[in-house]
């Protein structure tokens, strides 16, 4: 299994103040999941995560950004935040804090609504940031194709350099892949899974919005990657 764990940094900019803060709140909302124990905290996932079959009907629909900031386990948060921090900060150097706030709630709900409209009457609760972060990663993917993200390869604990355009194109070719075969309504007694289409949809707004910087941002900036993996 590979992780990233770095990419190459953009000199200058705006300081990544929002990214770093919806780290934290991810992680301190967590933090107060565990607290509730087991039925609690299934209680509080099940109250404040997106269930596609109540906004269909038009019912608690602040759940499309509550959601955004829940998570069902230690590894989906570990591997949120980590994709987080290593793309966002980028984008929001280029685009500045305020920008950057509305690029990615506007991105989680994009992909909210990818998943719901492929099963809108699922009554099983979506939570996660992917979808915001999976839009973070499409732009990324425009704005920086050859920036090298630094790969660990955990089982031999080995690193090696990627480029933004292999890993992230793979990753989303991963998803369309996974997402195609998923096509299934599923019952909450059959379990939840990954919400591969609000991936999918995150990254196709991600790549939408990033054309869009890179033709009126970049420029502006004249910012260039760092040689240096951080």
């Amino acid at each position: 299994m590979i992780f990233p764990i770095g990419d190459d940094n953009i000199v200058g900019g705006h300081r990544p103040i929002v990214s770093y803060a919806f780290i934290i709140i991810n992680v301190c909302i967590f933090l107060y999941q565990i607290t509730l124990g087991a039925d609690g905290c299934a209680a509080f996932l099940n109250t404040y995560g997106t269930i596609p079959n109540e906004i269909t009907n038009g019912q608690d629909l602040f759940t499309l950004i509550t959601s955004m900031f829940l998570h069902g386990g230690w590894m989906h948060i570990i591997g949120n935040m980590l994709f987080l921090w290593i793309f966002a900060d980028n984008i929001e150097a280029i685009i500045g804090s305020g920008l950057f706030f509305l690029f990615y709630v506007l991105g989680g709900l994009f992909a909210s609504a990818s998943h719901i409209i492929t099963d809108p009457d699922s009554m099983i609760p979506t939570v996660g940031a992917s979808g915001a972060i999976s839009a973070v990663m499409g732009t990324y993917l425009v704005m920086f194709p050859k920036s090298r993200i630094k790969i660990i390869f955990v089982l031999f604990f080995k690193t090696f350099y990627m480029s933004a355009l292999l890993f992230l194109g793979f990753w989303f070719v991963q998803q369309v892949f996974s997402g195609v075969g998923s096509i299934a309504p599923q019952t909450a007694e059959e379990g939840g899974g990954v919400a591969w289409w609000a991936h999918i949809g995150g990254f196709v707004y991600g790549i939408v919005l990033g054309l869009m910087i890179k033709k009126h941002f970049v420029d502006r900036y004249s910012l260039q990657p760092v040689k240096e993996i951080v």
